[in-house]
C-alpha cells in the first residue's frame, strides 16, 4: 500500500509494521496528524487533539521497540478515545459545554490500559451531549465521510467518523442504546459492544450506569479483538467490572464459525427491515452457512415493550448521573438531554419497579435462547443509511424510533455482547451493517464470527472518500 494510503491499513497490519521497525510510530503518528489537520476541519470528529503528547508517546514507543521491548499488537499504534473518557490533564467535555474546561486528575481505566499496551492516543473524539441522542446546540456534529447528508450515528459519532475516515486506526466508543452500533453501521466500520461488566467504567462519564458499555470501534473484527483484550478485565476501581479472566481473542479467532449454531428469527429480522438491510442479512446468512455454521430457527422475545421501556429506564439513571448540575444549571443543557432528565426525575417508584421486572424477564428469555444456539444474527438497524434530515425527527417519530432501537437497546437491557459488521451498501453506495449477538462473555465467539465473515467478504476494506456525495433516504 502506498504511503499516502497507510491511514486505511488495519490496526494489526500497521502494528506489525511499527513493531518490526518497517515504519516508525513517529512517522505514522505524524502522517495521521497531518491527515487530521487536512480533513477534520470538515469532518469535526475530534473534540480535542493531543498532538504534542502523541508525538512524545510515539517516539517513546519507537525507542522501546528498538530496545526489544515490544508490548503487544497496539504498541506504537495511533488510536483515539471518546470524549467522555477521562484523560489526565486533558479536557474531557462529555459533549457538554458545562464540562468544557474539566481536566481530570487521572486517566480512565480503559485509557490507562491503552497507554500500558503502548498505544499512542491522538486525542478525544466528539460525541452527543451527555452521550444521549442529540449534539449540544453549541457543538458542531461530526460529518459522515461517506456523504455529508448521511447520519453519522449517535453518541459515538466522532469515533465512527474518525475511524472510517482514516484519522485513527481504531477508537473507543460507548453504547447505552446503540451508540457503538449506530455509528459503526453508519460509517462502515466494525464495532464490538462487550458484555456489561467485561470492561471497567471507572473514569467514564455516565449516561445510564446499568446500560453503559465501553468497547472498541475499528476496521475489522481482529482489530476490535486486539483492542478489547487490552482494555477488558477486573478493576479494583470499578466493583462492577467482571472478575472473569480475559481470553486471548486473537489466538482463538481463526476457529471461525464451523460447527457453531447461528440462530435467526426470520420474522423479526427479515420481515421488519427495509430492502437493503434484508439483502445484507440474507447474504450474511448464506455466507455463514457456506463457512460451516448450522442455522437454527428461533423465536426472539417480543421487543415492543423493551423499546418502550428503554427510554424511561435510561432517563432515571441519567437523572442520577446529572444531579450535581441539573436542574441547578439547566440553562446550559440542550433541549434533548434536559427533557430526558426531567422525565427521569418525574418517574414514580412503582412505575420504575415495573420497568425493572420487565427488564429481568427479557434478560431471562434472551439468556434461554443461548441454550440452543451459540450466536444470533440480527440487523444493526431496521433502516439502512438514514439521512441527517430524517434522523432530526428521531425522538418524535415513533416508527423511526422503534426501527432504530428494535435491534440495539434490547441487548443493552440484557447486557449481551454484540459485534457490528459492514455487510453491503445501498444503491447509492452508503454502508449497511449486520450484527452477531453472543451469550454473556462470549466475545471470543463474536471475534471468531467476525473474522470468518470478513475473510469471506471485503465490505470492511471499502473506504469512503471524505467529501463524497453518497445519498440515501
Amino acid at each position: 500500500m502506498a504511503d499516502n494510503e497507510l491511514h486505511y491499513l488495519e490496526l494489526l497490519d500497521i502494528g506489525r509494521q511499527i513493531q518490526s521497525r518497517e515504519r516508525s510510530s513517529a512517522e505514522v503518528t505524524q502522517a495521521l496528524l497531518a491527515r487530521i489537520a487536512s480533513l477534520d476541519p470538515h469532518l469535526h470528529s475530534y473534540a480535542c487533539l493531543m498532538a504534542e503528547q502523541a508525538l512524545t508517546d510515539a517516539h517513546r514507543a519507537d525507542a522501546e521497540i528498538a530496545a526489544g521491548h515490544a508490548r503487544g499488537p497496539l504498541h506504537g499504534v495511533p488510536l483515539a478515545v471518546k470524549d467522555l473518557l477521562w484523560t489526565k490533564g486533558t479536557p474531557t467535555g462529555h459533549g457538554m459545554t458545562i464540562h468544557r474546561d474539566f481536566r481530570p486528575k487521572e486517566d480512565a481505566t480503559v485509557v490507562r490500559r491503552l497507554r500500558e499496551a503502548g498505544a499512542v492516543l491522538l486525542g478525544k473524539l466528539q460525541q452527543t451531549e451527555g452521550a444521549f441522542a442529540d449534539h449540544h446546540p453549541g457543538i458542531t456534529p461530526p460529518v459522515n465521510p461517506w456523504g455529508a447528508a448521511l447520519w453519522p450515528g449517535a453518541s459515538s459519532s466522532g469515533s465512527g467518523v474518525a475511524t472510517a475516515a482514516g484519522l485513527c486506526f481504531g477508537a473507543l466508543g460507548t453504547d447505552t442504546g446503540g451508540s457503538i452500533r449506530f455509528p459503526s453501521a453508519a460509517n462502515g466500520i466494525t464495532g464490538l459492544k462487550p458484555t456489561w461488566g467485561r470492561v471497567s467504567r471507572h473514569g467514564a462519564f455516565e449516561l445510564a450506569a446499568s446500560l453503559d458499555h465501553i468497547g472498541p470501534m475499528a476496521r475489522s473484527a481482529a482489530d476490535a479483538g486486539a483492542i478489547l483484550a487490552a482494555i477488558a478485565g477486573a478493576d479494583p476501581l470499578d466493583p462492577t467490572a467482571a472478575q472473569q479472566p480475559v481470553p486471548d481473542y486473537l489466538a482463538s479467532m481463526t476457529r471461525g464459525v464451523r460447527g457453531l449454531r447461528v440462530g435467526i428469527d426470520r420474522g423479526w429480522t427479515l420481515d421488519r427491515v427495509d430492502g437493503p438491510t434484508r439483502a445484507v442479512l440474507q447474504d450474511a446468512l448464506r455466507t455463514v452457512q457456506e463457512l460451516g455454521a448450522a442455522v437454527h430457527e428461533i423465536a426472539f422475545p417480543d421487543t415492543t415493550q423493551a423499546v418502550l421501556d428503554w427510554l424511561p429506564l435510561c432517563a432515571v439513571e441519567t437523572a442520577v448521573a446529572h444531579e450535581a448540575t441539573f436542574p441547578a444549571r439547566r440553562g446550559e443543557y440542550g433541549p434533548g438531554l434536559a427533557a430526558l432528565i426531567d422525565a427521569g426525575r418525574g418517574m414514580g417508584a412503582m412505575d420504575y419497579q415495573r420497568l425493572l421486572l420487565r427488564r429481568a424477564d427479557l434478560c431471562g428469555r434472551v439468556a434461554a435462547l443461548f441454550e440452543s444456539v451459540d450466536l444470533l444474527l440480527v440487523p444493526a438497524t431496521a433502516i439502512a443509511a438514514p439521512t441527517v434530515q430524517r434522523m432530526a425527527t428521531f425522538a418524535q417519530d415513533a416508527e423511526l424510533l422503534s426501527g432504530m432501537l428494535r435491534y440495539t437497546c434490547p441487548f443493552d437491557l440484557t447486557g449481551s455482547p454484540t459485534i457490528t459488521l459492514p455487510g453491503g451498501t445501498t444503491a447509492e453506495g452508503a454502508p449497511v451493517a449486520l450484527q452477531f449477538v453472543a451469550p454473556h462473555f462470549g466475545e471470543h465467539l463474536l471475534v471468531q464470527a467476525g473474522w470468518a465473515y470478513q475473510r469471506a467478504t471485503d465490505w470492511h476494506r471499502r473506504h469512503p472518500a471524505p467529501g463524497a456525495t453518497a445519498r440515501s433516504a
